[in-house]
């Protein structure tokens, strides 16, 4: 999947010389955590958070003092140099920026020009998706060795009991590199069956440990 399909291209922008307060407002009235901001050309110089707003706000211990402060344009607290992404970058690239640079929004330009943004509810709506999360169904963890072909093996199980397969997630066992755990979500409420198959198969089911259905 890739950024394009999962970005916001409707975007809530402001320009270098709006002021911190009107930004404060329009942050309150759209409910939103992050503003880009552009220049005349479309082209993104900057982007002002929630955090950056409150840091230039007086403090409500002395709500009447600096008053002027938000006054000053908005050019004068927006981060500068901005993080982006492309429309055809990839979301597990994307969602590795976002967190080895701890960011909670990623503008997406192209040709310098802003043409989308992504945040993490993005990111975590779009993960909740390709797991099938959303969906009715049961999960599965099987732990096999770290050889070609074990995927094939258990979806050949799964096909005998022509259960859909929502999907398919791999990851390293932590306690031994010789083996990787495979997280399949199935379209099936009871899987019992299926964990019998597999057993007698010789897969080691990690999940679930069900009673009565033998180890």
């Amino acid at each position: 999947m890739i950024v394009e399909e999962i970005m916001k291209t409707e975007i809530i922008t402001v320009t270098p010389n709006v002021s911190i307060a009107d930004t404060m407002r329009l942050m309150e009235i759209k409910r939103i955590r992050h503003i880009p901001v552009i220049n005349a050309d479309q082209q993104l110089v900057g982007i002002v958070t929630l955090s950056d707003i409150r840091d230039a706000a007086p403090s409500i211990f002395r709500a009447d003092e600096h008053l002027d402060d938000l006054q000053k344009p908005v050019e004068t607290i927006m981060k500068k140099d901005v993080i982006t992404g492309h429309p055809l970058d990839f979301v597990e690239e994307i969602a590795a920026v976002f967190y080895e640079h701890k960011i909670s929004c990623l503008p997406i330009t192209n040709n310098q020009k802003l043409v989308g943004i992504v945040t993490e509810t993005d990111l975590l709506r779009t993960l909740v998706e390709l797991t099938g999360a959303h969906q009715p169904g049961s999960q599965i963890e099987i732990r096999v060795p770290n050889l070609a072909g074990k995927l094939s093996e258990i979806t050949s199980i799964i096909k005998g009991r022509k259960a859909n397969i929502l999907s398919v997630l791999v990851y390293p066992d932590k306690k031994d590199d010789q083996f990787k755990i495979l997280v399949i979500r199935l379209q099936t409420m009871n899987p019992i069956a299926l964990i019998q198959d597999l057993k007698q198969s010789g897969h080691d089911v990690l999940w679930p440990n069900l009673p009565g259905v033998p180890q």
